[in-house]
């Protein structure tokens, strides 16, 4: 089994790990929000006290942050992921990060003599909880092929996406097709709602038929509704939940990428998906 280091415990990565720990990795994970690495830690993830600590000996190190400053910070600040990982360590960023700030992410750690995948995710919190999200995975074909081998315990499906940053483009067009979704799901809500249609009876009717869709079965906007019982359709869809809440905070990254410097330990850092990076309170991503 792996030493994997991940940092960002929030509400994605602190499932994340667990699953990678229930799979027998020794998964040593930091965030800067004590309850999530709490939660982790009963998750089986050994609570790291600083980025250092979590990547050092590390086989991998995975990141899980809440925007592309957060990834940079944790990644180039002075503390961060390339100041202190051995260089042999495979790095993989499952952020939904702008394609910029993956870029410059991979030229980073391609000009401190690493390799970088970036690897973002689709399925949400309960997609991370039950291991069954969608990997889409950029960059050098031999670090994609290694990292897939690690990612396996959380994923339902691994899709390798081409060169440097096409997972994150990959990301990005499935989140705009997800929210136009999303708006058109909400609009028919609110217009069934004004034609007097019952709102239970019109779900029913709009999961089962050609408006059927997975935001309408997961993020509808209409609260208190429940499919039909079992026996009076063909499959049941899960019933509608609220959207996700998000927490935590994270600072900003730094205005250069530091020079590489030797390993060093025991010193201070930051971060978080769900939670924070150096120096701030914690925070995560869909």
């Amino acid at each position: 089994m792996a030493v994997i280091g991940w940092i960002g415990l929030g509400n994605m990565g602190g499932s994340m790990s667990a699953n990678l720990a229930k799979s027998g990795h020794d998964v040593r994970g930091f965030d800067l929000n004590p309850a999530a690495v709490a939660a982790a830690e009963a998750g089986g993830v050994k609570p790291a006290q600083s980025i250092a600590d979590a990547v050092n000996g590390a086989d991998v190190v995975f990141t899980m942050l809440p925007k592309g400053e957060h990834a940079k910070a944790v990644y180039l600040g002075g503390d961060g992921v390339l100041a202190h990982a051995d260089s042999r360590t495979l790095l993989v960023d499952s952020s939904t990060i702008d394609v910029a700030a993956a870029q410059e992410l991979h030229d980073a750690a391609a000009a401190a003599g690493f390799r970088f995948v970036d690897a973002p995710v689709s399925g949400g919190m309960s997609g991370a909880q039950a291991g069954t999200l969608t990997f889409m995975v950029g960059g050098e074909e031999g670090a994609v092929a290694d990292a897939t081998g690690y990612i396996g315990p959380m994923a339902s499906n691994i899709i390798p996406t081409g060169a440097a940053t096409t997972g994150q483009a990959a990301k990005i067009c499935n989140n705009l097709m997800l929210f136009i979704n999303l708006a058109a799901t909400a609009e028919g809500a609110v217009l069934a709602d004004r034609l007097g249609l019952d709102k239970q009876v019109f779900w029913d009717i709009a999961s089962v038929s050609s408006g059927d869709s997975w935001a309408l079965r997961t993020w509808y906007p209409v609260p208190g509704l429940f499919p039909l019982p079992l026996q009076t359709m063909t499959s049941r869809p899960p019933s509608p939940r609220s959207w996700p809440t998000r927490t935590s905070a994270w600072p900003s990254a730094p205005p250069r990428t530091p020079e590489r410097r030797s390993k060093s330990a025991g010193t201070s850092s930051s971060c978080s998906s769900g939670s924070s990076t150096p120096g701030s309170p914690a925070r995560t991503a869909p």
